[in-house]
Formats: C-alpha cells, structure tokens, sequence
C-alpha cells in the first residue's frame, strides 16, 4: 500500500531553505515531469529538454533563499527553466526577423476551415508544432502552452511585439497547411 502524504509548497520550500534533503526530493518528484514537459514545448529535443530541466532545479535550489514567495516555487521554477532554454536555443543562433527583414511569402488567402482543425488530434497538432523550426516553434509554444502574452514573449525574446505577432501567425499557418495536408493525405 502506497501512503501518500501532502505536504505544501511552502512548508517543502522551507525545508530546503534548513537545507533538509526530503524536501528537495520532494520537490523535484512533484514538479520534474510538468516542467519537462513545458521546457521540451519549446526545444523540441528529449536530451537538451533533460539538461535544461536539471539545471534549473540546481539554479532553484541553489537559489532558493531567494525565493520571495513561497507558495509559487513552480511558477518560479518554470521561469528559470523557460529563461534556462531561451538561452540554449540563442546559443544555437536561433533567429527571429525582424519585420524589416522578413522573407517575401505569398500571403494568400488560407481556407483556414476549422472544422478541419477541430477534426485533427491533439497529438497531431503537437507533432505539427514540433515540426516548426525553433524560433517559431518558441513563439507558439509559449504562446499556447505556457499563456504567455505577445508582449512578454517579445520582452523574454529581445524582440519585438510586432515580430512575436508575426512569427506566431506564420508559425499557426505553417501549423494549419501541415494538418491539412496530413487530412488530404489521410496519413
């Protein structure tokens, strides 16, 4: 028989702070797996999503002094590990153009049916995303997944508003043309 026992966030928070392992245990085993997945969202990549994620525990442990508010130690930890991934994917000279320097793309008129889209599985539409290149595939998934506004995406990125609002209506359209031609196909 399993005995599960709820302890809070602050009260775990506070056990790491005197430095009590279970509480770091504690911690990591209720939050690893919904920060993995917010943190793979956006890089697209099992290895570098594992790193990242162990990395910003050790930055939030290693921090946790810090921490002003004790009962948000996940929304803390998932701002350092999105910050954590923006970084990595900067390394890699992920690219955002600017609305000056877009590429010419024929905008016409998308039959943006979204019965299609209601018809389409979530895993297809998460495949979908995955597929888009990184700087795009950031924008939406924080866009969608984490709730974060254009704004603040613009804000954590160093880019601005117009060119998140950009990214994220080429990268929805990308999105759309690639489950429509999957519904065509039928694969």
């Amino acid at each position: 028989m399993h005995l599960s026992i709820s302890i809070n966030e602050e009260e775990l928070v506070k056990q790491c702070v005197a430095g009590e392992e279970k509480g770091y245990t504690m911690l990591y085993n209720k939050y690893a797996k919904r920060i993995y997945h917010t943190v793979y969202r956006v890089m697209g990549n099992s290895a570098e999503t594992e790193d990242i994620v162990q990395e910003a525990f050790c930055t939030a442990f290693e921090q946790i002094g810090k921490l002003k508010n004790q009962n948000n130690f996940e929304g803390w930890l998932k701002r350092i590990a999105l910050n954590q991934a923006i970084s990595t994917l900067r390394k890699k000279k992920m690219v955002f153009t600017e609305d000056g320097q877009l590429e010419a793309v024929a905008e016409e008129e998308l039959d943006m049916n979204e019965e299609l889209l209601f018809q389409c599985k979530v895993d297809e539409v998460k495949a979908a995303i995955q597929q888009l290149p990184d700087g795009y595939r950031t924008i939406m998934s924080l866009h969608l997944f984490e709730d974060m506004g254009q704004e603040e995406i613009g804000n954590m990125l160093g880019i601005s508003h117009s060119t998140v609002r950009t990214q994220y209506h080429r990268a929805k359209k990308k999105v759309y043309l690639a489950l429509k031609d999957k519904a065509y196909y039928g694969t």
